[in-house]
């Protein structure tokens, strides 16, 4: 266990802060790889619910060891149809355009070689849990950011100075490795927004250290979507301004940002361009809620649009409900958001007796907040949000399924 620090003298100069971002490397596809390690090497991708395929493979080889299952006896996500989601892919499907929360149905024609596995949640989370006891246990300063990543403050840990965080990146690495068979990078930097974008520098398995005199080489020549925060929209409203790096956005005045794109948000570009962020690594942080919302790329219409609008509610339900399950939580209040073709937004929710995170649920719920909103206008966004967030273990509905409820009829 690591040794408590007291605060330093007055007559001795405070620690170079230094704050990691560890990422699991692949996690998802590289649990299920030591589970088949036959598939090593090839394009995986998980998703959706267990399947016939699933069960029947199982059956098929009852008496055979997982890892001696031959690999011509796996399904494929060769003509998938469905409404699946991918919730994470090997780096050999990845190589493929394949990604998380893509449509199973649009990766099946990316890559319908890839082998076609279903998600196993419990598994996951069990092996989150051990990755972060090993970290705790070496540096006890650390931000649960999910199943997979977590921030790291390295400052006051023995070893987190040295080589600016590079010999205790590299202890970390191996104590998770040596236990769980698993890889993981990490980027350390000085601060979060730094070392989230470090950490995807040398994947999988490597190690990133970033100085702040490492900002102008390092960071600025980057996509200005490699900061933490910037999405498609933001991303294609600076580029309208002819800026798409980082070292672009850095040059622009702190007024006119401020001008262009808000007081709040302006500011806060110019700071993360600079490398600033005084945020710190809280060791109790946890999420309020999950959301996913869609803009159309045409005004749509409840009744003319039902069609499209309900494929594309139920896409957002069932992308909240991996989002979910991905990072451990169940919510209680589900809610949709709607923006119409002037511009105003009107917001619904429910709460419901029992914490879940099941799509159907929650699409269940959020067509009974639907039925609450005016949808004599054209729409222009659609989202969805599960709030009143707990941990699964932790909630009322662990472990349970959702009861069946009688259908209702649906508005799309």
């Amino acid at each position: 266990m690591p040794v408590p620090h007291s605060a330093p003298p007055d007559n001795v100069t405070s620690p170079i802060r230094r704050i990691a971002h560890l990422d699991m490397d692949a996690f998802y596809a590289s649990v299920e790889l030591l589970r088949y390690p036959q598939l090593k090497g090839l394009p995986v991708v998980i998703g959706g619910g267990r399947r016939h395929a699933d069960d029947a493979l199982l059956v098929q080889h009852s008496d055979t060891p997982l890892h001696k299952i031959p690999v011509a006896d796996f399904p494929l996500l060769e003509g998938y149809t469905g409404r699946g989601v991918i919730t994470t892919a090997t780096y050999a499907a990845r190589q493929f355009g394949v990604g998380s929360a893509m449509g199973l149905m649009k990766a099946a024609k990316l890559c319908p070689q890839a082998i076609l596995l279903p998600v196993d949640f419990a598994q996951y989370r069990h092996y989150s849990q051990r990755f972060k006891a090993i970290i705790t246990d070496i540096a006890p300063v650390m931000e649960n950011r999910g199943v997979d990543e977590v921030y790291i403050d390295f400052t006051h840990v023995p070893g987190g100075q040295r080589q600016g965080g590079r010999t205790l990146a590299r202890l970390i690495q191996k104590a998770i490795f040596d236990d769980t068979g698993l890889t993981c990078s990490v980027g350390v930097a000085p601060n979060k927004l730094l070392a989230k974008m470090a950490s995807e520098f040398h994947k999988p398995n490597g190690i990133a250290i970033v100085h702040e005199s490492d900002l102008e080489p390092m960071i600025w020549p980057l996509a200005c979507r490699k900061i933490n925060g910037i999405g498609p929209k933001a991303d294609e409203k600076l580029k309208l301004h002819g800026i798409e790096t980082i070292g672009q956005l850095a040059a622009k005045e702190l007024q006119w940002l401020m001008d262009t794109f808000g007081p709040r948000t302006g500011a806060w570009l110019f700071a993360a361009a600079h490398g600033q962020d005084d945020r710190p690594v809280e060791t109790e942080s946890e999420p309020v809620s999950m959301s996913r919302e869609t803009t159309f790329e045409r005004d749509l219409h409840a009744v003319r649009d039902k069609a499209e609008l309900g494929a594309l509610f139920t896409r957002l339900c069932e992308q909240v409900a991996a989002d979910l399950q991905r990072k451990g939580y169940v919510g209680k209040t589900i809610g949709i958001k709607l923006r119409y073709d002037d511009f105003k937004s009107v917001t619904r929710d429910i709460t419901i007796p029992q914490h879940t995170a099941d799509a159907t649920e929650i699409r269940r719920i959020a067509g009974q907040c639907l039925k609450r909103a005016p949808l004599h206008k054209r729409l222009r966004l659609l989202g969805v949000r599960v709030g009143a967030l707990a941990p699964e273990d932790q909630a009322d509905s662990a472990i349970q399924k959702v009861a069946k409820m009688p259908r209702t009829r649906e508005l799309f």
